[in-house]
């Protein structure tokens, strides 16, 4: 059952951006990244406030997605990457991102918080970082 309400122009859309983000990750990243994404679309809170869909939250700026900000996200999604990101929004979550609204891809190590966030894990080249379930009740 989905966890955020969606339409398949919206899941194409996600999927496009899981696969924009986090194609050289495989499958684990692609999925982490769909969770940030739905997160953003289920949190209501802090960056991400008024944010209703999947449209929104790709498309957000500032605060969105390098992917859409810096032009790498023209591919279109394929059967597997659409796949994926039904997945995501039918509620399956990834350690560490299950409840993160953040990931990025720092140039050493993880830092331990970032802007008031704490980092909750690693996958191969990005970070994840989550909010505390007291500013965020809606991504727990």
């Amino acid at each position: 059952m989905a966890v955020i309400q969606t339409n398949s122009e919206h899941v194409k859309l996600l999927a496009r951006l899981m696969r924009a983000e986090a194609e050289g990750e495989g499958e684990l990243g692609m999925l982490m990244v769909g969770n940030v994404g739905v997160n953003r679309v289920r949190g209501n809170c802090l960056d991400f406030r008024n944010i209703r869909n999947i449209e929104d939250m790709v498309y957000q700026n500032p605060g969105g997605f390098e992917a859409t900000q810096k032009g790498y996200f023209y591919q279109p999604a394929r059967d597997s990457d659409i796949r994926l990101a039904r997945r995501v929004i039918n509620g399956e979550r990834q350690h560490p991102a299950s409840n993160a609204l953040w990931f990025f891809r720092p140039a050493g190590d993880c830092p331990d918080t970032w802007y008031d966030q704490s980092n909750t894990g690693r996958y191969k080249a990005h970070c994840f970082f989550a909010p505390t379930g007291e500013d965020c009740p809606n991504v727990y």
